[in-house]
Parts: C-alpha cells; sequence; structure tokens
C-alpha cells in the first residue's frame, strides 16, 4: 500500500487550519489543541515547514507561525517534500538516485521512474486551497487516468 507519512498528513492539517485563517498568527498549544494533536509534534511540525519556507515565524509573546503564502500558492507536494525533507518518491530511486544497491540493474526503475513523475504531477496539481475548500461537485471522486505504453 502507499502512503503518506503521517508527519506529511499532520503537516497538511496543520497548513490546512492555518490556512482558514490566513490573517492570524497561530501558536504551536493552539494549533495542537484544534486538531488534538501532541504540542511537541506540532512544533516539530511548525519548526520544519518554516525552515522549508512554506510558514514565517514570529517570536515573542505575541509571536506564532502564518502561511508565507497564500494556501492556493502552496502544493501538496511541496508539504510532503518539506515534512519527507527529500523529493517525494514512491520508490527510493525513484526520487533520489543513488540510494539503492540494485539501481544499476533494475529492470523496473524507468517504469518507477515514470510512475513517480504522474504522481508527482498530480501532487503538484491540488494546493493547499484545494484541501481546504469544499469537496469537488464529482462527490469526491477521483479521476484515474489510465498510463500509456511508451513504445519501444
Amino acid at each position: 500500500m502507499l502512503r503518506i507519512s503521517k508527519l506529511a498528513d499532520y503537516g497538511t492539517m496543520v497548513l490546512a487550519y492555518m490556512g482558514r485563517r490566513p490573517d492570524k498568527l497561530c501558536s504551536a498549544a493552539e494549533i495542537a489543541d484544534a486538531l488534538h494533536l501532541g504540542q511537541p509534534t506540532v512544533s516539530k511540525i511548525l519548526k520544519t515547514l518554516a525552515r522549508r519556507h512554506l510558514l514565517l515565524a514570529f517570536r515573542g509573546t505575541n509571536g506564532g507561525y502564518t502561511l508565507a503564502r497564500t494556501p492556493e500558492l502552496i502544493s501538496i507536494a511541496e508539504i510532503i517534500d518539506a515534512m519527507e525533507d527529500q523529493p517525494f518518491g514512491l520508490t527510493e530511486c525513484s526520487a533520489l538516485e543513488g540510494l539503492c544497491i540494485q539501481e544499476e540493474s533494475c529492470l523496473i526503475r524507468a517504469n518507477w521512474k515514470r510512475i513517480n513523475v504522474v504522481v508527482r504531477h498530480a501532487l503538484e496539481g491540488v494546493s493547499l486551497a484545494d484541501m481546504i475548500g469544499p469537496p469537488p461537485a464529482s462527490g469526491g471522486k477521483a479521476t484515474v487516468v489510465p498510463l500509456r505504453r511508451q513504445a519501444g
């Protein structure tokens, strides 16, 4: 089963919460309470997202975090990349080269890379605003786009 990590999911939840309050500074305690997550986890997520320039951090007693860009300009791919601290990849070798000892002799690596490109493109096409907004009129059903075979 292919899954987004729990931290990437929580990172998306945190950004969605903040995206619904674009003019407000949010604290880790507030977000943790609202989303029923542990404050240490939320603090870690906020620091990671700020380090990756998806959030702006303001220190002090009245400090907190706010989105660095509007929700329309933040893609789900960016959030996953930030939380995973590497580019999204379905397999180790489809995101970064040199991680697998089978890489040179692998007969399916090129196809995993093709699939990864399609999935990555889909994640880049979904913004944080899309995640915040109401479900699509189609009832939330995903559209499946078949992969075309390449000649050769």
